[in-house]
């Protein structure tokens, strides 16, 4: 009983450790395909078993038919020595002593135009003769003196069985094959000298007959191990008896004695006779296959989908328990256990996201007061400094060098003029795409003084994308990480692309450059920390102008924007940022 239990407990950790898949796939293997297949092969030994009885019904039927043939031909044989037995005028022909040969001949035609001899030995394609110990008689078609045959083997094996009536299957050199029906004629007629009636069955008509029955098996007819008779293989008249060698193809044997002769039928089971039935029966079989095997697997498909891709969907929300919201199942759950499962993850998900949502709410609130507190600190800092002095200097530097024809030098100070003002004015956290892109621009030719030829840049902003409102400095942070990490690590040209355009009505910021790109890993490190960008990101050492970035983003559009990082090293690197049109503010 213990053995059994720790085998039981061996057995469920096993089945535990496996997927549910594969639960699903032995379930259908050892409890569906397995018990076909038995259903099957019993079927195919019913049908094969079925096949062999009938199989055997026909061989009997065979046997039977070449024995009433074989019994059939000799009976008539019978039935001639038994008129020539009876006839009294032969007994008294064959026995009569002739003083001469035209005393002989006289004789012979008067007992022939008087007897029917020569007509039944015509109608049965048989030759009859009769022998007598009467060396009076002169050898001829119909009778001859016993002496001439009396060394012969076939009238050796006749004496040596008693004189009784015989039928003899033999050969010799001369005559070749030979069926003879032999019979004494001495019975009525003791006192006289011996007679013998022959016989002889035409072999080629037997064979003929034989042949003409039409067996689709291949059969034998053999004494001891001479083939007399086969449908299997020519039967030469004049060539001896073929030898047989019984094997396992043979079907079905039968014995019988006719006539003082052994004989046996072999008929012989056909060759394939397996592939014969399946071929015969290959549409019930693939019949049952297909009913077998096809039901089964789509039901165990739908069966497989039904409960795998729903456990599926919960894995996947599951896995995704690190985010900010729990994400609710989408789509029919059902009404089973799994089902029930789905729907009361989906109203703890609710509930859940009711609480975070209050939380994160509250915890907003006490975030844009800090960073109300913080805006009206830097205000109060701005206040005391009037920026006015550093615009005119910079108006003076740039006149100064109109007049000296210093025109690269005064468009330089034009552009820093622009950036310091942008810088200045934090009056508002916001800016329109155009004016971020006027920033932009003055950036980017700065920049251009200091990498000369190898930084070219493009940008394009459609239309009505112009006055759309986005954090200050929300492109050029990206613009800037572009020249820095992008353009300046790389020896040769590289092209800085800033596209702001609207697609499936959502706003799309592109900025790509050619620089020297980064690995797999880091673009997904950098694409992690602007979709979780926080709070406690900012208070991190190092970089942060990014989060920074990405979070005022992400609070202006409700925390609906998108930011993606697609980047190949030595290719280069593209960063995009979408919200939906909704979410947007547009300036009046």
């Amino acid at each position: 009983m213990n053995r059994f239990h720790h085998v039981r407990i061996k057995l469920e950790s096993f089945l535990n450790n496996l997927s549910l898949k594969k639960k699903l796939r032995y379930l259908y293997f050892l409890c569906i395909l397995v018990p076909i297949f038995l259903t099957d092969i019993v079927i195919l030994h019913a049908l094969t078993k079925n096949e062999h009885a009938e199989q055997l019904h026909q061989m009997e039927k065979i046997a039977k038919s070449v024995q009433s043939m074989l019994s059939a031909a000799t009976e008539d044989s019978a039935l001639i020595s038994t008129s020539l037995y009876m006839d009294d005028s032969l007994q008294d022909f064959v026995s009569r002593q002739y003083a001469s040969p035209r005393d002989y001949f006289s004789s012979y035609r008067e007992y022939i135009h008087h007897s029917l001899l020569q007509g039944v030995s015509r109608i049965t394609n048989s030759v009859i003769r009769v022998y007598a110990d009467n060396e009076t008689l002169i050898n001829g078609s119909e009778f001859a003196r016993l002496s001439t045959v009396s060394q012969e083997p076939w009238y050796q094996q006749y004496t040596a069985d008693g004189y009784s009536p015989r039928l003899l299957f033999s050969y010799d050199e001369t005559d070749g094959r030979q069926v003879l029906f032999l019979r004494g004629m001495n019975s009525l007629y003791s006192d006289k000298a011996e007679r013998l009636s022959c016989i002889e069955i035409n072999y080629s008509t037997l064979d003929r007959d034989f042949q003409n029955m039409g067996y689709n098996y291949s059969v034998y007819v053999c004494s001891g191990n001479r083939i007399l008779l086969t449908n299997a293989m020519p039967n030469y008249r004049w060539q001896p008896y073929d030898t047989f060698s019984p094997s396992d193809s043979v079907g079905l044997s039968q014995h019988f004695t006719l006539y003082g002769e052994d004989l046996d039928i072999y008929v012989m089971e056909p060759s394939g006779n397996v592939l014969a039935l399946i071929r015969q029966n290959i549409h019930i079989l693939i019949l049952l296959l297909l009913l077998n095997i096809i039901p089964p697997q789509l039901l165990m498909n739908l069966l497989e989908n039904s409960i795998t891709s729903r456990l599926f969907r919960l894995e996947k929300v599951f896995n995704q328990m690190d985010s900010d919201v729990l994400i609710k199942i989408s789509g029919p759950s059902g009404q089973d256990e799994i089902g029930s499962l789905m729907d009361n993850y989906n109203r703890m998900a609710d509930r859940m996201n009711s609480l975070i949502d209050t939380v994160y709410r509250c915890r907003l609130k006490e975030q844009e007061m800090d960073i109300a507190r913080q805006n009206a600190e830097l205000m109060a800092l701005y206040s005391q400094i009037n920026p006015h002095f550093l615009f005119n200097a910079l108006e003076s530097i740039r006149m100064h060098s109109i007049l000296k024809k210093e025109e690269e030098t005064a468009d330089m100070v034009q552009k820093l003029a622009i950036m310091a003002r942008q810088n200045v004015d934090w009056s508002s956290d916001s800016n329109t795409i155009k004016r971020e892109l006027a920033f932009v621009e003055a950036y980017l030719a700065l920049q251009k003084y200091r990498f000369g030829e190898r930084l070219s840049y493009q940008i394009n902003a459609q239309e009505d994308c112009q006055n759309i409102l986005v954090p200050k400095l929300t492109i050029t942070t990206f613009v800037e990480n572009a020249c820095v990490h992008g353009i300046e690590a790389k020896s040769s040209p590289g092209w800085i692309f800033v596209r702001v355009y609207t697609e499936n009505d959502a706003l799309c910021m592109e900025i790509e450059d050619t620089g020297g790109g980064m690995d797999e890993a880091e673009a997904e490190r950098i694409q992690d920390r602007m979709r979780n960008a926080s709070l406690k990101m900012l208070k991190e050492k190092g970089r942060v102008g990014m989060v920074n970035t990405c979070l005022r983003i992400r609070m202006m559009t409700e925390d609906t924007a998108q930011f993606s990082v697609e980047s190949e090293p030595g290719i280069g690197t593209l960063v995009s940022i979408r919200f939906p049109l909704n979410k947007a503010i547009r300036a009046e």
